[in-house]
């Protein structure tokens, strides 16, 4: 693998995770009904950390190889989703508004395990922790929808406060 790749890979993994920083949940998420299974604070930020660091790894590994076209299509396009989700959901709580952008990363992450898998078993396999993560992630974000209907997103006067 190349280390320079896996730079570069992780850095467009930091960068998504960065809307991480810049939206916190705070009290506002704290103070959503959310269902009982619901994963604990502390399990976000090492989920997260543990999966950029695996699809940076797959990333490098794929990333030199002949037929590598569809592969770094879907990497491109889950890392784009996965940067706009947390903006939307967290930074203007559209809860419902959330619900589209994460059907697309569910299905790049899909499409990026699969085309991953294709080339290269390692790179497949750091992909699967992914799509199981990404799939509670939507399961979460549509039931949060569901069990707050009167929650109203931020108007654009409100954004920033």
């Amino acid at each position: 693998m190349d280390i320079s790749l896996f730079a570069i890979f992780l850095a467009a993994c930091f960068g998504a995770g960065a809307t991480g920083a810049m939206f916190p949940t705070g009290p506002w998420y704290q103070r959503l009904s959310k269902p009982s299974w619901t994963p604990p604070n502390w399990a976000f930020p090492v989920m997260w950390t543990s999966i950029y660091l695996l699809i940076a790894f797959a990333g490098a590994r794929v990333a030199p190889l002949e037929g590598n076209g569809y592969a770094m299509a879907f990497w491109a396009m889950q890392i784009a989703f996965n940067t706009l989700w947390t903006p939307i959901f967290f930074g203007l709580r559209r809860l419902k508004g959330a619900l589209p952008v994460m059907a697309c990363l569910w299905v790049a992450v899909l499409g990026a395990t699969i085309t991953h898998f294709q080339l290269d078993l390692w790179a497949g396999l750091a992909f699967v922790p992914y799509f199981i993560w990404v799939s509670i992630a939507g399961a979460l974000n549509f039931t949060v929808w569901r069990l707050n209907p009167n929650e109203k997103p931020l108007r654009p006067a409100e954004i920033g406060t």
